[in-house]
């Protein structure tokens, strides 16, 4: 009897279609994967791949935002149940009232954020590429939504902008405290590097001595002469980096998302069997959506 993945692999065939995962994916869901990547390089490849289908496994926001860029592509989201608490903090008509008290204000939206959000924002970012598109944003003062911890940290990279902060942020990384790095610190060694996503708070960031986005750790790693890291995001990442680095040693903090971790091998197959949990998004709004995105690459 064949394996689920081999399963799988037929059926991508059969479907003509693209996996792409996350890095903070299960290992198993990373493994089966045509692309492993950060949320939006997946959907850029998504829109690059000749596929008929995109199975995205992510979170929603992720998988959306692979379908605003991809409309005529039928984009499933293996497991509906996999949400981002950090998007869902955000709403549009709270940032429509916030862009009334701010009428000069620009609206720079992280792309973890709902179709909503992107729709009524002026241009997207990623954690990488945050801080050149605030410089480059023609306004001195931004209205940042939804995470407040990777806007204070633009704030303070790129002190001429106004950076007003909406209150949300990911429960995972905000709940990190710099007692929990220093622990790990003090047990592996003062020589160990700490590498560090802008998405933990201020006083956590600055016990970093490397800050940047989950690709941005990834490479760091990869080229640094160091040979020892503790890792102070999801733990998911550590697949790739172990992968990448297998002579590197990695310490990871207890940083489990688990919406990110909820999609199984049997839901990748399910969805591909029935094409079910398709994403479906508004004209009108995704068009809206797409202009934030598509700004992104102007700015950057």
């Amino acid at each position: 009897m064949n394996s689920i993945v081999d399963e799988i692999k037929k059926l991508k065939i059969e479907k003509n279609a693209i996996i792409l995962a996350h890095y903070y994916q299960n290992s198993e869901i990373q493994d089966i994967a045509d692309y492993v990547g950060d949320s939006y390089y997946l959907s850029k490849v998504g829109v690059d791949s000749d596929a008929d289908v995109i199975v995205f496994c992510g979170v929603k926001f992720m998988a959306e935002s692979a379908k605003i860029l991809s409309p005529k592509k039928t984009v499933l989201l293996p497991n509906e149940e996999a949400l981002c608490s950090m998007a869902v903090m955000a709403r549009a008509d709270e940032i429509e009232k916030m862009k009334k008290e701010y009428p000069n204000a620009k609206v720079l939206c992280y792309v973890n954020s709902s179709t909503e959000v992107k729709a009524i924002s002026d241009v997207c970012c990623t954690s990488s590429s945050a801080m050149n598109i605030c410089r480059n944003i023609q306004s001195d003062e931004i209205i940042f939504v939804p995470d407040k911890n990777l806007g204070s940290y633009i704030q303070e990279k790129v002190p001429e902008k106004r950076i007003i902060l909406w209150n949300g942020f990911c429960c995972i990384h905000n709940n990190i405290i710099p007692e929990d790095v220093i622990k790990v610190k003090e047990e592996y060694g003062e020589n160990i590097e700490v590498l560090i996503h802008p998405e933990c708070t201020k006083e956590v960031r600055e016990l970093g001595d490397f800050v940047g986005s989950t690709g941005q750790i990834i490479e760091y790693a990869s080229n640094s002469d160091k040979k020892e890291f503790i890792v102070v995001t999801d733990v998911g990442i550590l697949h790739e980096l172990r992968k990448r680095n297998p002579t590197k040693r990695f310490y990871p903090l207890n940083m489990v998302c688990n919406n990110m971790k909820i999609t199984t091998i049997g839901d990748v197959y399910n969805c591909l069997v029935s094409l079910s949990n398709e994403i479906y998004i508004d004209e009108g709004v995704r068009i809206k959506a797409e202009n934030a995105l598509r700004k992104m690459h102007e700015l950057v």
